[in-house]
């Protein structure tokens, strides 16, 4: 490597270790290339410049921030607790079982773990500690290990990055997303059967029957922005970036205008809270453009491909490797990072296997959200215990039987690719 890869690699080692936030340590790193190049400094601009203002797509991502921040202020997810405790709250361990359905239901919304964990998740949290049979640490593990169907089920966030960085179809990566996210619902299910079968949890109580309407009603038109969203992607009515700006304002509407639950202070914490969360990821996009200039000039994706085509892997034992390296890597780096740094590295590799970039692409998602719930790094164990104060051993200790079978599921999607591109393909991708 050349001393100005060196200069890059030291500088970003250097603010992880000092725990800088990472788009600073990102932009840094790009900087002290460009110093040790002797290159232009108006290089750094230009990269970023021309990667935000090209990229189309990116819009995306701070709409649908502000729409699930906007759901998680305006009592939508407790409308939709209510509605799911109809569907799933007399099956065994009904609270946990609960949690598992308002996920599915609220990935359709938001795309988001963290929005996930911190919105419905923290409501079935302070209902499962209202009962002695829900230990504090399961029932972390559980809203810990369900807000990861949050990017595997459309719209998603993490989805709409890997198509920047990749060039592939966004309404082609939601699609995939679709089954996979359906296989981890039920098999966390099954997962919380097994569990409160062995400790005899309770079952909900029956909701009489004269109150469905009105949870029905209360439910049905949040439940509705999934149907909305999904009907206007796949018949063409609006590009998935356009989506985004449906669903916030789908959401600004039922939270301030039918709910009647936004106040003009509790709007404008909404948008800050969007701004500081939207503005944080630009810094990181930022950063990874820079990164990935100085990756190509000194030809680090070519010379990487490379190498691995020295050990002539085929399609499965690239993926499995790959697989291996990302679970290494989740455990102490963020997510954007794993995305605009590392996917990049990698797609020659990918596009000279011939593997399918939508595979590719929901398989690496499915595996960093792995990384969210696993240590060191777990960005879904912090959030919860920062919310909740449930201590992060505790839901380790009780959420490691969701972890092995999403690694099962992982290890599924990687060796059989129709479970991602059966029902793309059936939609037209080719």
């Amino acid at each position: 490597m050349t001393a100005a890869l060196w200069a890059l690699i030291g500088v970003l080692v250097a603010g992880f270790v000092l725990r800088a936030p990472i788009g600073f340590s990102m932009i840094g790193s790009g900087i002290a290339y460009l110093v040790v190049k002797r290159q232009d400094l108006g290089l750094a601009a230009e990269q970023v410049l021309n990667g935000l203002y090209n990229s189309y797509v990116l819009l995306a991502v701070p709409l649908f921030i502000f729409a699930a921040n906007l759901m998680n202020a305006g009592t939508i997810s407790e409308r939709i607790f209510d509605f799911c405790r109809i569907l799933v709250g007399r099956l065994r361990g009904g609270l946990a079982q609960v949690d598992i359905l308002v996920s599915v239901v609220f990935s359709g919304m938001s795309g988001s773990a963290i929005a996930d964990a911190a919105g419905p998740g923290l409501v079935t949290i302070r209902q499962m500690l209202k009962k002695p049979e829900y230990t504090p640490g399961f029932a972390g593990a559980v809203v810990v290990a369900s807000a990861t169907l949050g990017p595997i089920i459309p719209p998603s966030i993490p989805m709409v990055i890997y198509a920047l960085v990749s060039g592939s179809s966004v309404g082609a990566l939601f699609l995939g997303g679709v089954v996979p996210g359906v296989l981890m619902a039920l098999l966390m299910m099954g997962v919380v059967h097994f569990i409160a079968t062995r400790r005899d949890m309770p079952r909900e109580d029956k909701v009489p029957l004269r109150e469905w309407p009105l949870i029905l009603w209360r439910g049905a038109l949040p439940l509705s922005l999934p149907v909305l969203l999904l009907t206007g992607i796949y018949t063409g009515i609006f590009t998935p970036t356009e989506a985004a700006a449906v669903a916030a304002l789908h959401a600004l509407l039922l939270a301030g205008v039918v709910y009647r639950a936004l106040s003009w202070r509790t709007l404008w914490g909404v948008v800050m809270e969007s701004t500081r969360s939207s503005a944080a990821i630009t810094m990181i996009l930022a950063g990874a453009f820079m990164m990935n200039y100085a990756f190509t000039a000194e030809g680090v994706p070519q010379s990487l491909a490379a190498w691995m085509a020295g050990f002539e892997l085929g399609r499965t034992s690239f993926l499995l490797l790959v697989n291996l390296l990302f679970l290494v890597l989740g455990c102490f780096m963020d997510i954007s990072v794993l995305l605009l740094v590392f996917v990049p590295i990698l797609l020659p590799m990918v596009k000279a296997l011939g593997i399918d970039l939508v595979h590719f692409g929901v398989v690496i998602v499915l595996n960093m959200m792995i990384g969210l719930i696993h240590p060191p790094f777990g960005m879904l164990l912090f959030v919860t215990n920062a919310l909740t104060g449930i201590p992060i051993r505790d839901m380790l200790r009780e959420g490691w039987l969701f972890i092995v079978m999403l690694l099962a599921l992982l290890l599924a999607m990687t060796l059989f690719p129709p479970i991602v591109l059966w029902l793309p393909q059936s939609m037209g991708y080719r």
